[in-house]
């Protein structure tokens, strides 16, 4: 693969002024989508001239309409007998995000319906398919044999119906790796490369991470073809919006720290924890303690993280206990307080995880627990992101914390 060019330049100020055909412009504006955030003006007009595109940018930056508009602008009227653009997610939380958004701008008018260059996809029911683990096959199965033009899926539950050849990906033009970052996080990397090489080489590639790791580089040289280089700002920055806080505190303190923060704070709490066991232990230890909690993470079916993240939501359940992996599909407004119960292993997932909260024009309180052998792992994280933290400090015969 030749090198990656620099980053992309535009001067787009208006959805308008994108080269579209007036269906999805019309879409566009239905859904008040007026003016491009950085990585949408930076990604669409090289996608939309038929160029791969490597963007790195973070979560609620708009990177699913960045790559939407030039995958439906460009698919629209191919006669393909299979599938013609494929997406593929981490989790099924943002898969069935992405087809939500997919169907706002392909649903046409029952009155009117026109052909040609603006017809785009009838009506955005029939025309997508959702190909996720935890959910029915049946449905999945049946939108493909339909004739579904894309494919929005994760890597295990596609990689299974390929074994099966239950799905074909001849026809496929475009393909999408979304938060590919997370996706070899979670260990899909041998499935994605199986799942490359069943589509046909000749294609357009886009992919987005939130970092550009040596891993994410390897990816890069496999896949795609002198890509347009997009970078939004820098990737490894907490939001101005969330007050950070350190607090060095004992292993065997951080529960009672923890329960002293939900006494003396308002609103929500998000708790990330290292382990599917310790999630769990950690929900059990604040359920007896008489706090409404519950926990997500791999091991919960889908119907029980949906449940998990829809009564966190909705407020009947004031603790989310999570994981690193499962929390990616999170989206939950007004999260009042993050806690890094345990200290993230990358640099990249603290600023993941502090992203949950201060989201739109919200602020939000993210704490960290370090240990005093973790102290070396707390200073990295602040060289690396060039913050400072407000320093607590809990002794061992003390219940509460002290400014360090």
């Amino acid at each position: 693969m030749r090198p990656a060019s620099a980053p992309s330049r535009t001067y787009v100020t208006q959805f308008s002024d994108f080269s579209l055909s007036p269906e999805l412009q019309k879409h566009l504006a239905n859904a008040n989508f007026t003016t491009p955030t950085p990585v949408q003006a930076g990604a669409i007009p090289p996608a939309l001239e038929g160029r791969d595109v490597l963007a790195t940018a973070q979560t609620g930056t708009g990177k699913t309409l960045s790559f939407l508009v030039p995958l439906i602008e460009r698919t629209a009227g191919l006669a393909t007998k299979g599938a013609s653009a494929l997406i593929l997610l981490p989790t099924r939380e943002l898969a069935i995000q992405v087809l939500e958004a997919y169907k706002q701008l392909t649903r046409t008018p029952e009155h009117g319906k026109g052909r040609g260059r603006g017809h785009h996809q009838s009506s955005g029911r029939h025309d997508a398919a959702l190909v996720v683990g935890g959910l029915a096959e049946g449905p999945q199965l049946e939108a493909i044999r339909r004739g579904a033009k894309l494919i929005v899926a994760t890597p295990g539950r596609l990689e299974d119906y390929l074994t099966r050849n239950l799905v074909s990906l001849k026809d496929v033009k475009i393909l999408v790796l979304d938060e590919v970052d997370r996706m070899l996080d979670m260990g899909f990397q041998p499935a994605i490369r199986r799942i490359a090489a069943a589509l046909p080489a000749e294609r357009q590639t886009l992919c987005y991470s939130a970092t550009l790791s040596p891993q994410i580089q390897q990816v890069t040289r496999e896949y795609l073809k002198n890509p347009a280089r997009v970078e939004i700002g820098s990737v490894l920055k907490p939001s101005d919006r969330v007050e950070l806080r350190a607090f060095e505190v004992p292993q065997e303190k951080k529960q009672e720290l923890l329960e002293h923060l939900l006494g003396s704070h308002d609103g929500s709490f998000l708790v990330f924890v290292r382990t599917k066991h310790g999630a769990d232990r950690m929900a059990r230890r604040l359920i007896r303690s008489g706090h409404s909690a519950t926990q997500i993470h791999g091991d919960r079916s889908q119907s029980q993280r949906n449940a998990a993240l829809r009564s966190f939501a909705e407020g009947r359940h004031r603790v989310l206990v999570a994981t690193d992996v499962a929390a990616r599909g999170i989206d939950v407004a007004d999260v009042a307080h993050v806690v890094n119960y345990d200290m993230p292993k990358e640099v990249e997932d603290f600023v993941h995880r502090v992203g949950r909260t201060g989201r739109a024009s919200s602020h939000g309180i993210a704490s960290t627990f370090a240990s005093p052998e973790e102290k070396h792992d707390l200073r990295k994280i602040e060289r690396r992101l060039s913050i400072t933290m407000k320093k607590f400090r809990v002794k061992a015969n003390e219940t509460t914390a002290q400014s360090a």
